[in-house]
This record gives structure tokens, sequence and C-alpha cells, in this order.
């Protein structure tokens, strides 16, 4: 249990790192933003109480707003999809549930599977952080093509990710 929290809080603090030092900084024509930092979320336990995950979405997406100077709307969309989490794992789960002491990775539930969790949370995601950032709908259509091309990247570097980061 405590070496499952201290590598979860290693992932956390390296997330956020990847995201403000690296990814922050990839910004191709202005549709492309992607945000790697919700892996977070995605990988936790799945005995993770649901009480908790709005408080982890909270301080991951606040953590991010602190660096981006963004007031609230990483933590807003953030709380969005941990919320969403449970009820999510849910509508997709195998047919005999969820093994015990497994994770929601390629690893144990195989490509079709993440890639499905993975593209609902993402777009989920995405679409919530793009709207509320221009909060009009006069460019409805230019945001939906930004979150919707960004939603895209970041489904492709977070399915990556499971082979050459978080093999198991």
């Amino acid at each position: 249990m405590i070496k499952l929290l201290g590598r979860n809080i290693g992932r956390f603090l390296i997330l956020i790192l990847i995201q403000v030092f690296i990814l922050n900084n990839i910004q191709l024509s202005g549709y492309i933003n992607p945000y790697f930092y919700i892996l977070f979320i995605l990988l936790l336990p799945f005995e993770t109480p649901h009480w908790s995950l709005p408080i982890i979405g909270f301080l991951l997406g606040i953590s991010v707003d602190l660096f981006t100077h963004t007031p609230g709307i990483h933590a807003s969309a953030s709380v969005l999809i941990a919320f969403l989490r449970p009820f999510i794992l849910k509508g997709i789960s195998p047919r005999d549930g969820y093994e015990p002491g497994s994770f929601p990775r390629i690893y144990y539930y195989g490509f079709e599977w993440f890639l499905k969790y993975t593209v609902i949370m993402v777009t989920i995601h995405h679409f919530f952080l793009f709207y509320v950032e221009v909060f009009r709908f006069i460019d409805f259509f230019t945001t939906f093509l930004r979150a919707l091309v960004s939603s895209v990247f970041s489904i492709i570097l977070i399915v990556l990710s499971q082979y050459f980061i978080f093999r198991r």
C-alpha cells in the first residue's frame, strides 16, 4: 500500500512536470495542445475510493493551473473526468468485471478496452476544457476542431505510453 502510494505521488509529480515543461510548449498551428497529465487519473487503481477521485482530480488540475496561469480551467476539467471515471469504468467493464489487484492498463485488459477507455475520458476532458477556456459559442467550430485534434494527439501519446513507459 505504501509502495503504491509512493509510486502514485511520483507519477503525479512527473506527469505535471512533463506537461508544464515539455508539452505546454508544443502548439502546432494553435490547434494541437496535448494534455498528457490526465494519464494520472486514467491509471489510478480500480480500488481508489470514489469519494477521493474528485479531490485527486482537483489537486492534479489546480497544479497544472498554477503553472499555466489558467484560473481553474484544468482543475474543473480534471474534476469532471475524475467524477465520471467510476461510471465510465462500469459502462465498459469486462463481462467478468475487473480483476482484484489489476490496473486500468493495456497489459491487463488489452488494446481495445484501453483505447475505448482513453478515448472516452480524453474526449470529455478536452471538449470541456476547450469550451470553458473559450467560454463562447461564436468560435464553436474552431474550438471543436481544436478539441478534436488535441484529443487525437493526446490519445496517441497516452496509448504509446502504455508500450514504452507503463508496460506493466
